[in-house]
């Protein structure tokens, strides 16, 4: 259990500073949707653009809209995730019989803990990703939801569609989190591993898992940013009366429709925000993570020798 609020509170640190961010990707990634380019209004020209955008037209509490339900998500996913995560590895399942972490075990680990960790928060998630979305007629993109409230958001969806409609668009958010997952927390412990083994660092150096981090993060954004706004646009769609998507059938049907109308760059809209978003929330996540566990483990081997 403490492995899991580890997980959970690290990323919630990391999530109040980088949340301004994810609003400011929600809105890039779907800006545009299935319009070529050229064809559309560009409210948001870049990140830096989009940031000015938000708190010109929105005001400057816009940039935190959804944090309720991000710091919830971040908690219970990241909680679920990283918890599951480190317990396979205290089983000794991602390392060899020396204790070497080997890279196809741990991306595996990797896979299966976000995967579990997607399903778990992907109702939040939603509603999270559909909070960012609204803004002001002027600046608006994508379909925008009349939400009040993360708590308002649940009840009105359960009510109107059952307990399966919480659940739409996690078929978006599995393969989403399972590919970050696998290429995050791999790349995280072998780049720590190696960057330990050089020696140039004392072995609890605070330089080791911040660099380890900052490898990972390249790794995630480079593999998850297509399938980021593939969930983005399939949680944010409008539905029919059945609590149907309008938009997409699902997850191949969005790639398609994607590719077909706004190309392959389609995938990559909101590039720059989703790295100066998910760059410094792995790297602060991860330090979190790492930073805790120490504490924990130093703080169980004092209370351990005092009895």
């Amino acid at each position: 259990m403490t492995e899991f609020l580890i997980g959970g509170f690290s990323t919630c640190g990391a999530c109040v500073f980088t949340n301004p961010l994810e609003v400011v990707k929600t809105r890039m990634q779907l800006q545009g949707e299935l319009k070529s380019r050229g064809t559309y209004q560009r409210h948001y020209r870049n990140v830096f653009h989009a940031f000015l955008t938000v708190g010109r037209v929105d005001g400057l509490l816009a940039l935190q809209k959804g944090l309720v339900p991000a710091l919830w998500y971040q908690f219970f996913m990241n909680g679920v995730r990283l918890g599951t995560y480190q317990t396979l590895d205290n089983l000794g399942l991602t390392t060899d019989k020396d204790g070497n972490v080997v890279w196809w075990r741990s991306i595996v680990a990797g896979a299966a803990s976000g995967c579990a960790g997607a399903f778990v928060g992907s109702p939040i998630y939603m509603v999270k990703t559909q909070l960012q979305s609204r803004s002001a007629s002027t600046i608006a993109v994508g379909h925008q939801h009349t939400h009040a409230s993360m708590t308002q958001a649940l009840r009105g969806i359960y009510k109107e569609y059952g307990i399966l409609g919480l659940w739409r668009g996690v078929s978006g958010a599995m393969p989403r989190v399972t590919v970050g997952s696998a290429a995050q927390l791999s790349t995280f412990a072998i780049s720590k591993e190696k960057i330990q083994n050089l020696g140039i660092f004392p072995h609890h150096s605070f330089a080791v898992p911040m660099l380890g981090a900052m490898v990972s993060s390249v790794v995630v954004v480079t593999f998850m940013t297509p399938f980021d706004v593939v969930s983005t646009r399939l949680y944010n769609q409008p539905v029919d009366a059945r609590g149907k998507g309008t938009l997409y059938r699902g997850v191949w049907d969005c790639f398609q429709k994607i590719f077909h109308k706004e190309g392959i760059w389609g995938f990559y809209k909101g590039t720059a925000a989703s790295y100066f978003r998910l760059g410094p929330h792995t790297i602060l996540s991860l330090l979190f993570w790492d930073r805790f566990r120490e504490l924990y483990l130093q703080f169980g081997k004092g209370r351990d020798s005092a009895v």
